[in-house]
């Protein structure tokens, strides 16, 4: 056993769980091979948050199998959590990771070639434990995992610019139409001095920019994603974190993945605003602008709430993105609910929407609902949306022409491009010869688009 390749499907705690992977097999001796075909083991690290996304999970075990019978095959992540069962494929060289404590033994074992199938797994588990922060009360959390002990703090973010690092897992929500509380049914989170030992290692492997990210991460700290468990409704523990990340040495960016409306504080927004370094960037999920649906999808606010929180973030940062997600087509979605949130979407003015079709995913109590939307009101509410997207994003980047803006350079083959503080894409319209991947760049934006902006470098830095 020397090579393996890992296939990651899914969001961006998938895809830093896959580095984590990558650096345990590394320190075990192996090498991760630059074409898959040339391995001795394959990870897939799967995603079923959707009908589609379990379905690719499939293919790309079926494909990997067909194509390299003598490999052995390990499937993690998401969808093996669930049902194991339903794989007509060879098992002999199949690990199916059904429990995820099972994975740091089972990689071991086969790097040092003593590997079998292994036979049943027992029950998710994990230690008691307590968080101690330095700034701020003990983080009372039984549910600790102990994963952090075992998959090393990542050192480096390979082959990307930005470096997710994932403090935060688990979901005890239950939205009606989300699969994740099955998947990752415990909550947990890391310890204030592993994320900053892990987030100073990332500074320095070059990484100017990290992500902070989690399955819900407003909950850090927390032993439960519903804030009616919590003794303080007002929880600064996310806050707290984020300014121990903003005072490390050299760390040019700051960004947190998805939040919720009530994950946003005075305190959150006091730390954005003392530091220069986290990007005016966040990502709320509406899911719908409709007190109706809003509480079809149990979701712990109404549209009144989502609209003081975004009044709150104007009141306190300049100009901030306000990205979020919109699901369209929920069973009993009237005219009246989509123009609900078709109305929140042009008021709130968000420069991103990522709009979703609802699909109805098994084992959710959304999957039971009547009075489905047909699929063409669907598709036309759909295309209503992405339209008001792209009027939005053009609006909302229209303020910055003329102006400056830091890049930090995504992509150095063919157009030169990266993205501002504030999110958007600039491509650069003179790039210099020795421009490359993960420079930071100041620009003039002189050109707008619903793709991206265009701009003019001014230094380089």
């Amino acid at each position: 056993m020397k090579t393996f390749s890992i296939n990651t499907l899914g969001c961006k705690v998938n895809q830093y769980e896959s580095q984590q992977i990558r650096e345990f097999l590394e320190s075990l001796g192996l090498h991760q091979s630059q074409t898959s075909d040339e391995s001795d083991l394959f990870i897939i690290n799967t995603c079923c948050v959707t009908h589609t996304a379990t379905a690719k999970s499939r293919q790309q075990i079926r494909k990997i199998q067909k194509q390299n019978p003598d490999s052995i095959l390990i499937v993690c992540g998401c969808l093996p959590t669930l049902n194991s069962n339903n794989f007509s494929i060879n098992e002999n060289k199949v690990h199916f990771i059904t429990n995820r404590n099972d994975l740091v033994t089972t990689l071991t074992q086969i790097a040092s070639n003593k590997a079998a199938v292994p036979g049943p797994h027992s029950t998710l588990s994990s230690p008691n434990s307590t968080i101690k922060p330095e700034k701020g009360s003990k983080i009372k959390d039984k549910n600790l995992s102990n994963e952090h002990l075992f998959l090393p703090n990542l050192s480096s973010f390979e082959g990307q610019t930005r470096a997710f690092l994932k403090v935060q897992d688990g979901c005890d929500g239950y939205c009606t139409y989300c699969i994740v509380p099955k998947t990752r049914p415990i909550v947990r989170s890391k310890p204030i001095q592993d994320v900053i030992n892990e987030a100073t290692a990332l500074v320095q492997a070059g990484h100017k920019e990290i992500v902070i990210t989690g399955i819900f991460l407003g909950a850090y700290g927390q032993i439960s994603v519903r804030r009616a468990k919590w003794s303080d409704k007002n929880n600064d523990y996310l806050p707290n974190l984020l300014e121990r990340i903003a005072e490390i040495p050299n760390l040019k960016r700051i960004r947190l993945s998805s939040l919720e409306p009530f994950d946003v504080n005075e305190k959150l927004l006091d730390v954005f605003a003392s530091y220069g370094n986290i990007m005016p960037h966040l990502h709320l999920s509406l899911q719908s602008g409709s007190d109706t649906i809003l509480k079809k999808m149990c979701r712990q606010y109404n549209s009144e709430q989502f609209r003081e929180k975004i009044d709150l973030i104007k009141s306190r940062l300049d100009r901030p993105t306000l990205t979020t997600d919109i699901i369209v087509g929920f069973p009993g979605e009237t005219d009246e609910d989509f123009e609900d949130t078709v109305n929140l979407a042009k008021e709130v003015g968000f420069s991103k929407m990522h709009v979703f079709r609802f699909s109805p995913r098994q084992d959710t109590a959304a999957a039971k609902m009547d009075k489905r939307v047909k699929t063409e009101k669907v598709k036309g509410r759909s295309k209503i949306l992405i339209d008001l997207d792209k009027e939005l994003r053009i609006k909302y980047q229209n303020q910055f022409l003329g102006q400056s803006a830091e890049v930090l350079i995504e992509n150095s083959n063919g157009i030169i491009q990266g993205r501002a503080e504030r999110y958007f894409m600039v491509n650069i319209e003179n790039p210099e010869n020795s421009l490359k991947k993960n420079d930071l760049v100041k620009v003039k934006l002189v050109k707008n688009s619903d793709t991206a902006m265009t701009g003019q470098i001014i230094s380089n830095s």
